[in-house]
């Protein structure tokens, strides 16, 4: 059930426990760290809100502290496509905030979920004047880049364990969601959601990679077993 409540009006600031789990953060000089502190909210999105729409101006940096997120296209102008599922540790929108443009995408909380946000000032700040901010958010430029055009690549397959594999995967990037590490926490109909399928094929996909050694089911959620195995079977599946 979404909350007739504004996102933002629900803000407040973050925990300390919440703050030492941002790895950027740690990354930065004391007077960095109390700048970005400074302007850190975070606020707890129900089921079915959105954090970005696409034709709106950004106004934060996003990073997961808890729950799942799924960033798609508009459907309105045809079938809607699911990019990826945003985990937890995940920071995302650098690339919308660096050209200043409106939102190219729609994020969409699949559960409930706490989020952080950067005031978009703020996230400019720190990018002229620390190299440290300047080399995390390169990073993630570079990784996610990868992570689309494999997407990109996948989604010519017509193999459906390979969509529930390539999202399994995206999931598990150590660079991108060094929060999930091992077990992402994620129902069988939320998986569907992502990869775009029904929750009775996403089972049948599931049971088809653990059989393979790549995943184990456990209950609330999968655990990699083989990331690389996992992501080598996007290539030779099907």
């Amino acid at each position: 059930m979404t909350s007739a409540v504004p996102l933002l009006q629900r803000a407040r600031p973050l925990s300390e426990g919440e703050l030492v789990n941002i790895p950027w953060l740690r990354a930065l000089t004391v007077g960095e760290q109390e700048l970005a502190r400074s302007g850190l909210l975070a606020a707890t999105a129900q089921a079915g809100d959105f954090l970005c729409r696409i034709g709106r101006p950004p106004t934060y940096w996003f990073g997961v502290i808890d729950g799942l997120l799924k960033m798609s296209n508009d459907d309105s102008q045809g079938p809607q496509i699911t990019f990826t599922g945003i985990p937890p540790g995940a920071w995302f929108g650098e690339g919308t905030l660096l050209k200043r443009e409106p939102y190219r995408y729609n994020i969409l909380a699949l559960r409930r979920s706490t989020v952080a946000g950067l005031p978009m000032e703020t996230f400019h700040e720190l990018l002229e004047t620390s190299i440290a901010f300047n080399r995390f958010v390169l990073s993630q430029l570079n990784e996610r880049l990868g992570q689309f055009i494999a997407a990109r690549e996948i989604d010519r397959l017509n193999d459906t364990d390979s969509r529930v594999a390539r999202g399994l995967a995206a999931m598990f990037h150590p660079v991108l969601y060094p929060g999930v590490g091992q077990l992402l926490r994620i129902t069988q109909q939320e998986l569907g959601y992502v990869v775009g399928l029904s929750r009775q094929r996403v089972n049948e996909a599931l049971n088809a990679l653990q059989e393979r050694g790549l995943i184990r089911i456990e209950y609330g959620g999968v655990r990699v077993l083989d990331l690389e195995g996992l992501r080598t079977a996007l290539l030779t599946s099907g």
